[in-house]
């Protein structure tokens, strides 16, 4: 991947409408149903990320058929439950630590060998919260001490289990759920607090029987997806970045169209409206079984707030972008119970905090948090140790900071919002290219 840095500069004012990128995780799923579904699915909406064409090539090496008629779109010609054929070719994952972890479920269930590989930064990741939880479900999957590449070994016997997850994980959950899919009996996945239920919704939708609710998920083998068309949201983790930048930059309004706003993703919109937020929800709709709306964000003051813990799951991949709203606080914000940052594409807490420091911002990390002074910020430096959302925070931090802000390793924002670059400048973000 080629290095490309930014430089953030201080806004005057930002108006507009902004459609982010499709979601993410959605277009994960719809991928992966699709290809084991009976018959043709077309996706809408599917972000053109690396991430998600990385799972769609992987798929298409496993003998599914997936056609782009037009940028945005997917028409998956389904190969049913064991119609997946198998490669001697790795399975390359890229950055996407969503579709390895899901793909690690879905191949525990096939005849044949696979091994998932991925680049540095998923290189780095652990595995065992995936692999151990499969191997009880009698998948057999060899790791580099826990880290990828996965040999997953085909030809095992699945049986379900239930199993209480020791970190609330959606990633975990929907490997879980779909090695279920091909293992005898019941899989139960209970959860310490509840995740994205993104894979129940969209089992429900592909026609497979399951039973869930916050916090649990329960369903049996032995059934058949039905292929369906999926109309993806925008997504909530792009439109973050917009919502902060929003509140904090004044005299600015900006309107974001059609967003997802899954009960289970959207702890951040919770968090900005108890800093003081004005953030509203317009047109609340639904669509392929997902709530969706339309978001308009407001520059308001915020303040500090002792975060909910309970807000922490619902917001795991936000949490870069309220450290840049906390930043722009009065008072202070105090994090607790958010140490699974610390092993996502970076160590998200260390990043963000030695990066908010290089700013001139006060930051007291903690194991499993943080506590933000708010105060203003000034230029600097910043590594974005290849996270796509640090590169994003600080190019929101920018904004308000009173000299320019260089953001060294900005490439992997393509993996999750390809043309960030282009649509915030388009709203009044000043970005360059450093």
């Amino acid at each position: 991947m080629t290095r490309l840095d930014w430089t953030s500069h201080h806004a005057r004012v930002l108006k507009g409408s902004v459609r982010v990128p499709g979601d993410k995780s959605v277009s994960h799923r719809a991928l992966m149903l699709g290809a084991l579904a009976e018959g043709t699915s077309r996706i809408r909406g599917f972000l053109e990320g690396e991430d998600t064409r990385a799972t769609a090539a992987v798929l298409q090496l496993l003998g599914v058929r997936i056609d782009a008629p037009a940028d945005g779109e997917r028409v998956v010609h389904g190969v049913g439950l064991h119609g997946l054929r198998g490669t001697t070719q790795q399975l390359d994952c890229g950055n996407a630590g969503t579709g390895m972890r899901l793909l690690a479920g879905l191949l525990a269930g096939q005849e044949f060998d696979s091994t998932l590989i991925g680049d540095e930064s998923l290189s780095k990741r652990p595995m065992r919260r995936v692999t151990d939880p499969l191997a009880r479900m009698g998948a057999t999957i060899e790791t580099q001490d826990g880290l990828p590449p996965l040999h997953v070994r085909g030809g095992q016997a699945l049986h379900g289990i239930a199993y209480t997850l020791p970190v609330a994980s959606a990633q975990v959950k929907s490997a879980l759920l779909l090695a279920g899919l091909y293992a005898q009996g019941e899989t139960e996945v209970i959860e310490p607090h509840p995740t994205r239920d993104y894979t129940e919704r969209m089992l429900a939708a592909f026609g497979w029987p399951i039973d869930f609710a916050p916090g649990r998920a329960r369903l049996s083998g032995g059934h058949t997806l039905r292929a369906t068309d999926v109309d993806v949201p925008a997504d909530f983790s792009s439109a973050a970045f917009f919502l902060v930048a929003g509140s904090i930059v004044p005299g600015s309004e900006l309107r974001l169209p059609s967003v997802g706003l899954n009960p289970r993703r959207t702890g951040l919109l919770q968090a900005l409206r108890l800093m003081g937020a004005d953030i509203r929800v317009e047109n609340e709709r639904e669509s392929g079984g997902e709530p969706v709306g339309d978001l308009v964000v407001r520059h308001a003051p915020l303040h500090g707030i002792e975060l909910p813990e309970a807000l922490v799951p619902d917001m795991i991949d936000e949490f870069p972008a309220l450290f840049v709203a906390a930043t722009a606080a009065k008072g202070q914000t105090v994090v607790r119970g958010a140490a699974e940052l610390r092993v996502k594409e970076s160590d998200r807490l260390a990043a963000m905090a030695t990066g908010l420091r290089a700013l001139g911002a006060v930051v007291d990390e903690t194991p499993d948090g943080a506590t933000i002074h708010g105060g203003p910020l000034h230029g600097g430096t910043i590594e974005s140790h290849g996270d796509h959302r640090i590169a994003m925070s600080f190019a929101a931090a920018g904004l308000i900071a009173s000299g320019p802000v260089r953001i060294n390793d900005c490439a992997n924002v393509a993996t999750s919002f390809p043309g960030f670059f282009e649509l915030g400048n388009s709203c009044g973000f000043e970005l360059k290219t450093a």
